[in-house]
């Protein structure tokens, strides 16, 4: 099955038909795998894993039958975790990375007047009083001086 995902309709961008390739087809590129194809529902670990797992019971009382898989898997998933616990970081690693920081304090780019200026509701208000305040007091300082 040839998915074109294309709404050119097989055309070329100046309208001209183009002849499409047919020595192979590409397959679908996102498909639903089932990871289960026997099975219908999906398969849930039996509580004897689960039990094994938070250390209630011995390996061997649960390495039998259909959950010899399970164990195997959480074994080896646990052996990996293990390794890469113990996994350390290359000295060389941490001193690139300190060399790679600035030594200086980053200098601020653009200028203060060119900067977004963001006022608030709350600080509109205290610059508006402080403006009317302002104004009363050099309107009172100016009938004073006038009347002198």
């Amino acid at each position: 099955m040839l998915d074109d995902i294309r709404s050119d309709d097989g055309l070329n961008l100046d309208g001209q038909k183009r002849e499409r390739r047919r020595d192979h087809q590409r397959p679908l590129a996102d498909r639903e795998v089932p990871l289960a194809p026997n099975e219908t529902e999906p398969r849930v670990l039996s509580p004897a894993v689960h039990a094994w797992l938070d250390g209630e019971l011995p390996e061997a009382a649960v390495r039998k039958g259909e959950t010899q898989r399970d164990v195997e898997f959480w074994k080896q998933l646990m052996e990996a975790a293990e390794q890469r616990r113990h996994l350390r970081t290359p000295p060389q690693l941490e001193q690139r990375i300190m060399a790679a920081l600035p030594h200086t304090v980053p200098q601020v780019i653009t200028p203060w007047w060119r900067r977004e200026f963001v006022i608030t509701p709350s600080t509109a208000l205290g610059v508006v009083g402080a403006l009317v305040a302002l104004v009363a007091a050099l309107t009172a300082l100016a009938m004073v001086l006038a009347r002198n």
